[in-house]
């Protein structure tokens, strides 16, 4: 069942990246505990406690903007540490996180939940900075450039597993227990997730473990920001990127939204979406290698962003549930796509020398484009409607898909 994660022969594997590669893959398979958990439901849980558009529009904008803001100092710390211990520590204080999320109901009212965990989640988001810019330098420096796609695609597919089964079984969790305690089991199940998936990032070994990554005499005289790496290929990629990612998160706060009030969902037809979602996504994995040998990184990225867009155009146009289901489709290929090409293209287009300043870059783009999103969008929806600004945002997103295939 699981041959999707050798598709080449096992003893085509060198021997020395073996144990790094499952590591990486047990580490997916728990954060998709996590995913299919905690986030996954943190949302729907903000709008069931009666969260307005604008305080999720700020759930979804505030990891970003703490991003925007720590990536930089995030990074520069990096330099002068080892980096796989930076990894695991940054990602264990993280994920420390969701186990408060669990223990609110305890001590608050509704509304104030709803702001503790707005702020818990700004607090979560400065040491998942360092973690969003190591990881990916980790992972470059452990996955040769060869077997990157397929580490890729396992990961996104062990990933879709994991996220399928974990968000049924909270879905049907929610609606057998009682609110809220229901949420509460989710939240900790979440937190078992992030812990065993920091196990296992603890377990990889870099080249320089056992040194720590100082940068050479003449860095420390560089800016902290590099503005030289943004020039050529990565420039073009990376604003391509960050047009993509703001038509994505223009629609992320009002999902909650059109599940609860315009759709009238339960718990378990959310769950029932997300699970076949990432089915899809796990289906499509199972081809990403075969897509990026056709069509290169950037193209398949490109193609998958244009089926995320046509979901939302399908989504944004029904309030049938069968047909939003249906659009799930497109949402699942598209994501397989984009989702498992989009840091090897990335990366096709830094330097090794200037990956860490690149990166840093990356990080801003990403995170700046989430923030401005989330707000635009959760502003779009109060003054539009949730169904007219999503379809208005379906063509925007189809537009980006358009910019990285032709530009980036």
């Amino acid at each position: 069942m699981l041959q999707f994660l050798k598709p080449k022969a096992r003893q085509h594997v060198p021997v020395e990246h073996r144990a790094n590669f499952a590591h990486l893959y047990a580490d997916i398979a728990w954060f998709g505990v996590v995913a299919g958990s905690a986030l996954a439901f943190a949302s729907v849980y903000l709008a069931r406690l009666g969260a307005t558009p604008v305080q999720l529009g700020w759930m979804s904008a505030g990891p970003a903007v703490m991003n925007l803001l720590f990536s930089i100092p995030m990074g520069s710390w990096l330099e002068s540490r080892p980096l796989g211990s930076s990894v695991v520590w940054t990602a264990l204080i993280a994920r420390l996180f969701y186990l408060l999320w669990a223990l609110l109901p305890f001590f608050l009212l509704p509304q104030a939940q709803v702001w503790a965990i707005l702020l818990l989640t700004l607090l979560m988001n400065i040491p998942t900075a360092g973690l969003n810019i190591g990881f990916n330098a980790l992972f470059a420096d452990v996955v040769p450039a060869e077997w990157r796609a397929h580490v890729a695609g396992a990961r996104n597919a062990l990933y879709a597993i994991v996220y399928v089964v974990i968000s049924l079984v909270c879905g049907w969790l929610l609606d057998s227990l009682p609110f809220p305690a229901g949420y509460q089991i989710v939240f900790g199940l979440g937190f078992l997730g992030g812990v065993m998936s920091t196990w296992h990032l603890n377990r990889i070994r870099t080249p320089q473990d056992q040194v720590a990554v100082v940068p050479a005499p003449h860095s420390r005289k560089r800016p902290r920001l590099r503005f030289d790496v943004v020039k050529g290929p990565f420039g073009r990629a990376l604003a391509v990127l960050f047009a993509f990612h703001l038509t994505l998160f223009l629609a992320a706060p009002l999902f909650p939204i059109y599940f609860v009030d315009v759709l009238g969902l339960t718990d378990a037809q959310i769950s029932l979406a997300l699970a076949e979602f990432n089915a899809i996504v796990l289906v499509g994995s199972l081809f990403l290698s075969r897509f990026t040998a056709r069509w290169g990184n950037q193209k398949t990225t490109a193609i998958g962003a244009g089926l995320v867009a046509l979901f939302l155009f399908v989504a944004s146009r029904t309030q049938n549930f069968g047909v939003f289901l249906a659009a799930h489709l497109l949402a699942g290929a598209g994501w397989a796509l984009a989702g498992g090409a989009m840091v090897n293209y990335v990366l096709e287009r830094v330097s090794e020398r200037e990956r860490a300043a690149s990166l840093v870059w990356y990080n801003l783009a990403i995170n700046g484009a989430m923030w401005l999103g989330a707000l635009i969008g959760s502003w779009g929806g109060e003054r539009l409607g949730v169904q007219p600004a999503l379809l208005i945002y379906s063509g925007l997103r189809l537009l980006s898909a358009l910019f990285i295939f032709f530009w980036g």
